[in-house]
């Protein structure tokens, strides 16, 4: 095998230099581009109603206010909204790691009649819009007696197709002879779930938490239908729209980017606390194909 010049080896580093820059440049353009809303949102909020109005528009204010944070306060309860978006989503996205926990590790740990078209069932529901069981969620929990409720907010939705298949795809990679062991030590099938299988797809359940609880926190049609003008259980993202009628013609702009700010904050941490997780997760995937 001949050597390569040292001509040729300098082009192919230059190549490669050139093209990291080059990749370099697009993942910060990207990232600037997909940060510019909310750095927006955050310098609007600190912005005076006068500001907010200007044309051109004012990047930067000159005397920066959190007056409208202070603002929000007043025109909605925002404790209590704040708390009701807090429960639905808490308790929805715990509920949907339970059972896509179960139902995962059942599809791909069981062997049972039916197994496989029960499951591409599962599968097909994903691909239903939101509006078209919209009706037919309403009138079960109608039925039940949840209208107007939180919990009727809450209980359609304590279970996921998306969550019971990104479950089961990591769940089936989960070898057959760490749960065989388990059983041969007494474990009932519950504790090898959450003793077991659930320590060995951490990266899976993190990533599955923070997209069920951005989902359900950013939720409006579900509750709004189900709440029925319930105000005290409204979630901030309905509140939030009280700030909009009390915006008078755009006069106060800086209210409503307070209240979204807001709103904002708590996804953002918790994908903060979980990236990392989230991340693995992602790797893991492209390991295993």
């Amino acid at each position: 095998m001949t050597a390569m010049s040292p001509g040729r080896r300098s082009l192919r580093r230059i190549r490669r230099r050139t093209g990291n820059s080059l990749l370099f440049v697009a993942i910060v353009a990207i990232s600037v581009i997909a940060a510019f809303p909310l750095v927006w949102m955050l310098l609007s909020s600190l912005k005076t109603p006068a500001e907010s109005m200007q044309t051109p528009p004012v990047w930067i204010p000159s005397t920066p206010s959190l007056t409208a944070y202070r603002e929000v306060a007043d025109v909605i309860d925002a404790a209590r909204s704040f708390w009701n978006s807090a429960v639905i989503a808490t308790v929805t996205t715990a509920g949907i790691l339970v059972t896509s926990l179960m139902a995962g590790y059942a599809f791909a740990k069981y062997r049972f009649r039916g197994r496989d078209l029960l499951f591409a069932v599962l599968i097909s529901t994903m691909f239903l819009p939101p509006i078209v069981v919209l009706i037919p969620l309403f009138r079960m929990v109608t039925y039940m007696g949840l209208d107007g409720h939180l919990f009727g907010v809450i209980v359609p939705y304590l279970a996921n197709a998306f969550g019971i298949f990104l479950m089961r795809q990591f769940i089936a990679g989960v070898p057959d002879d760490l749960i065989d062991a388990a059983r041969v030590d007494g474990a009932s099938e519950l504790r090898i779930v959450f003793s077991v299988v659930a320590p060995a797809v951490i990266p899976a359940i993190a990533a599955l938490a923070l997209f069920a609880f951005v989902y359900h926190w950013n939720t409006y049609l579900w509750p709004l239908t189900v709440l029925q003008g319930n105000t005290e259980d409204y979630p901030i993202v309905l509140s939030l729209g009280r700030l909009l009628s009390y915006n008078r013609g755009a006069m106060n702009t800086g209210l409503v980017m307070a209240g979204a700010t807001l709103a904002v904050l708590p996804p953002l941490v918790l994908f903060v606390f979980l990236q990392r997780f989230f991340v693995d997760s992602i790797v893991s995937t492209g390991v295993k194909g």
